[in-house]
C-alpha cells in the first residue's frame, strides 16, 4: 500500500515538474498570440471608406515593421499600440472611433504579428514602439506634444514604457495589466509563475515613470484582465490621471458601452488641449 502511495505521488511530482519546465519554456508563445485568429490582413481601412497609407519601418535590430497611417481632421495623432491577439486589420473599429475624436491614427503590428517580420519578444516589442515614434518624429514631422500614446491590453506595457523615453502629450492604457507575473499568478495560482516568468511588461512599473497626463480606462466586467490591475496602475500614475470605469467584457466594452466610452475619451482630450 505504502509503495503504491509512493509511486502515485512520484508520478504526480513528476508531472508537475513537466508542467512547471513547459511553462518556463513556451511562455513566450503562450504570451504572444500573432497566429490568433491570424497573421493574415483580412481587411484594410479604405474598404472601410478610410484612407490610409502603408508605412514600412526599420527598427535598431533590423527587423522590418509593418504598420497603417490614416489621416484625420487634426495634427493631432494617436499611436496605437494594440493588444495580443490578432493584427491591425482586427483593429478598424477602434480606428474609426479615434478618427470620429479628431485624431489622426498610427498602428502597427509588433514583429512576428500580422505582416511585420520577426518573432515576438519583450524587448522587441519595445524596440518596435521606439520605431514608430521616430518615424512619427523624424519622417512626418509631428512635434511630441501633438502625439498620443494609446495601449490596450498587452499594448498598455508597450506603451507605458515608451512614454517613459519621450515626451508625448497624454498616455492612454486601456484594459492592461500591471504585470505579467501578477497576471500570470492569478491566472494560474497553482504554478509559481514569479518564479517561472522572464516576461515582465511591468505596466504598473513603467507608468509611474510617465510624466504626462494619464488616462487609464478599464472595465468592472473585464473577464480577462481584472478591474483592479486598472485601479493599482492608476494609483501608480503621477498627476494629472484620470480613470475612466466602463461596463462590458474585455473585447467587447468599447463597443457594448460606447457612448461612455466616448464621452471619457473626449473630456480627457478636451482637458489637454
Amino acid at each position: 500500500m505504502l509503495n503504491a502511495f509512493t509511486k502515485i505521488l512520484t508520478v504526480a511530482a513528476a508531472s508537475y515538474g513537466l508542467i512547471v519546465m513547459f511553462v518556463y519554456l513556451m511562455q513566450g508563445r503562450m504570451l504572444y498570440l500573432a497566429d490568433v485568429p491570424g497573421r493574415t490582413l483580412e481587411t484594410t481601412p479604405d474598404r472601410r471608406g478610410m484612407a490610409y497609407e502603408d508605412v514600412w519601418l526599420r527598427t535598431e535590430d533590423d527587423v522590418d515593421i509593418h504598420g497603417w497611417y490614416i489621416d484625420g481632421a487634426s495634427t493631432r495623432v494617436l499611436l496605437f499600440f494594440h493588444g495580443n491577439a490578432g493584427n491591425i486589420s482586427h483593429r478598424l473599429y477602434s480606428i474609426r472611433q479615434f478618427l470620429d475624436l479628431g485624431f489622426s491614427v498610427f498602428i502597427i503590428d509588433y514583429r512576428g504579428y500580422g505582416q511585420s517580420g520577426g518573432r515576438a519578444n519583450e524587448q522587441g516589442l519595445y524596440r518596435d514602439a521606439d520605431a514608430a515614434w521616430r518615424y512619427l518624429i523624424e519622417e512626418r514631422g509631428i512635434a511630441g506634444d501633438d502625439i498620443v500614446i494609446f495601449g490596450r491590453s498587452l499594448g498598455g506595457s508597450v506603451a507605458a514604457k515608451l512614454a517613459t523615453l519621450v515626451d508625448p502629450q497624454a498616455l492612454i492604457l486601456e484594459s492592461t495589466f500591471t504585470s505579467v507575473p501578477d497576471a500570470a499568478a492569478e491566472i494560474y495560482p497553482w504554478l509559481p509563475v514569479r518564479w517561472l516568468t522572464r516576461l515582465r511588461h511591468a505596466t504598473g512599473d513603467y507608468v509611474g515613470d510617465v510624466h504626462c497626463p494619464v488616462l487609464v480606462i478599464h472595465s468592472r466586467d473585464d473577464e480577462i484582465i481584472p478591474y483592479h490591475h486598472g485601479e493599482d496602475i492608476f494609483d501608480a500614475a503621477n498627476e494629472p490621471r484620470t480613470l475612466l470605469t466602463i461596463r462590458g467584457g474585455h473585447n467587447e466594452a468599447i463597443v457594448t458601452d460606447e457612448a461612455r466610452y466616448i464621452d471619457g475619451l473626449r473630456r480627457f482630450l478636451t482637458g489637454i488641449d
